[in-house]
């Protein structure tokens, strides 16, 4: 808590002389151990500390990885082969790092999700919540880096399509492509700056996860109610043993969750084709990122349309991007002095709304853009027979497949010769998925321009008075709903 006294005491001579050069067991003590926390904290607080341990997986089994990876472009599909096949565990350690990225990103998105529920962007958390998007961020990077080592057809092609879209940007943008390649076009050089990346990144990530605790610390802890800690002693509770038992737990549930992919799916959030060594010359027949990236490929294919001087490619490029730049700016475009949506009944709803945005702009990423959404309720093609009569144009419509075909030739035979009869076949109109795309991708938009004007104008539910308040009136709510013996 911002301001909280040290209750660190050196016992002997040794740990007097260190405090007084390098307070590391203070350090330790004050932030790790005897930290007040807001004792009404739930499971969903727990992701910090399992993100925590998503990180320190993912650089120790890519550390070894890299051990016996290869950055060439003839070697690196025989390298992951060779780590596979003739490394001892390899096989292990590469699941765990590429089910990891999953895991990390699955922990990731949930925890973002509750800051966002409970408001814990707002004053005066506003530095903690853009340390959390910038580590999101050089996550992103990190993982889309990472998806190009294995060299695979999905990997190849993916570089391909997201390395062009910095081509799209007007000026700087065939130059700024050419320095990220390294050279005209994907081979050795990229594949090497790539891998040199990738292994650069997640030590950023470290480093920026050491400036979110040091942020969060600060403040303290945000809590469900949204209430801030008004008297210590009663609101709060030391974070051992009380919150490093419970994260344990949440952490050992993770991790056995964890272990059923890598052992029982290992290749389940994976994509086939990536199995397959890269190919120039063969593009796979629908190109998708991983899983986690696919709500903003979806916002990058539904942008098929010019707006004024910016082309499409371009503007879906901004609007790709704009959808992680808004959450930095998010403190700000939230104006309720209310911070948990617990007590803002209608945010409530459109946060859930959000959610599900989400998860179905990722259902669109993963669909073939022209593809119909509910093929069912697609209708008939059908056949058009143009022609002129008595000087106007004309036309005669049919459907029915076969006989359809049969009836608009009989009826192109009836015509006089001067009428010109063409026959022409018309789709059936089709709602796809670079349609849905579109209605959601304003709708992603749209929630945070909510947000703003809900603000100004929600009612909220009355607040506790404090934290330990609010626990004691649900333990007396708890109790009396228990029937008496």
């Amino acid at each position: 808590m911002s301001g909280h006294e040290s209750s660190y005491t050196p016992t002997n001579a040794f740990t007097k002389w260190l405090d007084t050069r390098l307070p590391l067991v203070r350090f330790a003590q004050d932030t790790a151990i005897n930290f007040p926390t807001p004792k009404n904290l739930n499971y969903w607080y727990t992701f910090g500390g399992i993100l925590a341990v998503c990180l320190v997986i993912q650089i120790l089994t890519g550390i070894i990885l890299a051990m016996h990876y290869e950055a060439s472009v003839d070697g690196a599909f025989a390298s992951v082969e060779r780590i596979m096949r003739d490394v001892p565990y390899g096989w292990l350690l590469r699941y765990i790092h590429a089910n990891g990225a999953s895991m990390f990103f699955l922990a990731v998105y949930i925890h973002m999700f509750r800051g966002l529920y409970y408001g814990s962007y707002k004053a005066p958390r506003e530095v903690l919540w853009i340390l959390g998007c910038v580590i999101y961020l050089l996550m992103m990077a990190t993982a889309f880096l990472g998806y190009m080592l294995p060299w695979g057809q999905m990997s190849y092609h993916g570089a391909n399509v997201i390395t062009s879209l910095f081509g799209a940007i007007p000026l700087i943008g065939e130059s700024l492509q050419t320095w990220i390649l390294g050279g005209p076009s994907i081979g050795n050089q990229t594949l090497q700056r790539f891998f040199s990346l990738h292994y650069l990144l997640p030590f950023m990530i470290a480093g920026a996860v050491i400036l979110h605790v040091w942020a969060l610390h600060v403040p303290g802890n945000n809590n469900p109610t949204g209430v801030e800690v008004q008297d210590v002693a009663k609101d709060t509770v030391p974070f051992h043993p009380y919150y490093t038992v419970k994260d344990a737990f949440a952490i050992v549930i993770f991790l056995i969750m964890f272990a059923v992919f890598v052992f029982y799916a290992p290749n389940v959030l994976g994509h086939a084709d990536n199995y397959i060594e890269a190919n120039p010359l063969v593009t796979p027949a629908h190109i998708v990122p991983e899983w986690y990236l696919l709500p903003f490929y979806a916002i990058l294919r539904a942008i098929t349309f010019d707006l004024g001087p910016i082309p499409a490619k371009l503007l879906g490029v901004i609007f790709m991007f704009a959808a992680i730049a808004v959450l930095f700016i998010l403190p700000w475009l939230d104006t309720s002095k209310v911070k948990s949506m617990r007590y803002r009944p209608v945010a409530k709803q459109f946060f859930f709304g959000f959610v599900a945005v989400c998860l179905l702009l990722g259902w669109c990423g993963a669909a073939n853009p022209d593809d119909a959404v509910i093929p069912a309720l697609q209708g008939d093609p059908k056949l058009v027979v143009s022609y002129t009569a008595d000087g106007q144009e004309a036309t005669s419509e049919y459907k029915g497949g076969g006989e359809a075909y049969i009836d608009a030739k009989r009826f192109m035979e009836s015509l006089p010769a001067d009428a010109n009869p063409s026959l022409s076949a018309v789709p059936a109109p089709t709602f796809m998925f670079r349609h849905f795309s579109l209605i959601l991708t304003f709708c992603y938009f749209g929630f945070f321009v909510l947000l703003f004007f809900l603000g100004l104008t929600e009612k909220p539910k009355e607040l506790p008075e404090s934290i330990h308040k609010s626990v004691l009136k649900r333990h007396k709510a708890s109790a009396s709903a228990v029937p008496a013996e």
